[in-house]
């Protein structure tokens, strides 16, 4: 690997970051590329929201039956 990435982090972050890595026996490096790479994975997955507007039906629940408010 020959990119290098430099990132200020706040104290918090930094700090679990060193306490990860020393729990587990891994680099710290190893962590933010795994944590890098599942956020990539789930980029690719579908969202849930390219749902939205598909469903049909009431646009207001509250006016069907059962769920009105008296």
């Amino acid at each position: 690997m020959s990119n290098t990435l430099t990132i200020r982090l706040t104290k918090d972050l930094a700090s679990w970051l060193d306490q990860a890595s020393k729990q587990s026996g891994i680099p710290k490096g190893r962590i933010v590329r795994e944590q890098l790479e599942r956020a990539r994975q789930r980029g690719k997955a579908p969202s849930f929201m390219r749902l939205a507007g598909s469903v049909r039906g009431a646009r207001n629940l509250s006016a069907r039956r059962g769920f009105a408010r008296s």
